[in-house]
């Protein structure tokens, strides 16, 4: 690192340079893969034999599919420079408006699924490290592992099954009630969304909840055994004060590095689960350009998930420096 980089500030320069590199290699390698699988944006169209060959040649080149793939990525690169992620064939909208539309949605969900999976999981991981090898914590042990194995989309077909089929009490999908009254108030509209948001975010949840319990719980017990709270003990520290004191938030730790992965891991996730229960966000958008063969669509979609992926890792790194001084002071040590 150049010397005139100040010492504190090296770790976050290095940090944006290694997320910078990932974001690059990923959308690279996505933008050349996309154009090697059969087919393109107008294989039906362009495949017409009366189609003439001139307006075959202007297709192609107006949305910069002309020319071997090296071309196009030169060409790729200098609109992303400019802040031009290209335009979708299948959507017929500049990239960034599509992706603009979608991401607050997908946000909508995956949040909610976050706090859900991560305020439970956390509870009853905690309850279990109390309670270890009681009948309690073996029947949630055995819960949390088969709701973790279960394919979310499955679970998302059998709550849809169950709570908009069999017993309808909640939406079948979509994200507003298209027959509700346009003069509603701002509440109603945010209530329908609410109800709508219910059997998406609860599947996306349910797959997560069972594995941050099983890491809270081994976590805890592991801080339980260790000599600081050995010590605490032997002073008369006790109880519910010993465990928030000294164990729970050093167990924190493993929990905050998994947390600044889970939330675009989520947002993945939610490519199936936005399908089923027709979530207009992020995974209709996905699902619909690998279809359509949307080039510049997907490369896009991949560009963002990357982006949001390294950014959440660097957002669960600063928050583990803050809870554990010991983080903060090799930091320092090797910097």
């Amino acid at each position: 690192m150049p010397a005139i980089v100040p010492a504190a500030a090296r770790p976050l320069l290095a940090r944006v340079v290694q997320g910078a590199l990932v974001v690059a290699l990923v959308a690279s390698v996505v933008f050349v893969l996309v154009r090697l699988a059969p087919g393109d944006p107008f294989a039906a169209s362009l495949d017409d034999p009366a189609l003439a060959a001139d307006v075959r040649a202007r297709w192609r080149a107006a949305y910069g599919l002309d020319g071997p793939i090296g071309a196009q990525y030169v060409r790729w690169l200098g609109a992303l420079a400019r802040g031009d992620l290209g335009w979708s064939t299948s959507r017929q909208a500049p990239v960034a408006r599509v992706l603009a539309d979608a991401l607050p949605w997908t946000l909508l969900l995956g949040g909610v699924a976050f706090v859900l999976a991560f305020g439970g999981g956390m509870a009853i991981g905690a309850w279990q490290a109390r309670r270890r090898d009681g009948a309690g914590d073996r029947a949630l042990t055995a819960l949390g592992s088969l709701t973790t194995a279960m394919p979310d989309f499955w679970l998302a077909l059998v709550l849809l099954l169950a709570f908009a089929w069999r017993w309808p009490v909640l939406p079948v999908g979509g994200a507003r009630d298209p027959l509700l009254a346009e003069g509603a108030t701002a509440l109603t509209r945010a209530l329908d969304v609410a109800r709508h948001l219910v059997l998406p975010a609860a599947t996306l949840a349910l797959t997560l909840v069972g594995a941050i319990a099983r890491l809270q719980r081994s976590a805890a017990l592991d801080q339980a055994r260790a000599e600081w709270v050995r010590t605490a003990r032997a002073k008369g520290v006790a109880g519910g004060a010993l465990w928030r004191r000294h164990v729970w938030r050093t167990a924190l730790l493993p929990l905050v590095t998994l947390g600044g992965l889970a939330l675009p891991a989520l947002l993945g996730a939610s490519v199936f689960v936005e399908h089923v229960f027709a979530w207009p966000g992020l995974g209709g958008v996905v699902a619909a350009a690998i279809a359509a063969r949307d080039y510049h669509l997907v490369t896009g979609c991949a560009l963002l998930g990357t982006t949001l992926t390294v950014l959440g890792a660097a957002l669960a790194d600063g928050v583990a420096v803050r809870l554990d001084p010991r983080v903060r002071d090799a930091r320092a040590a090797t910097a």
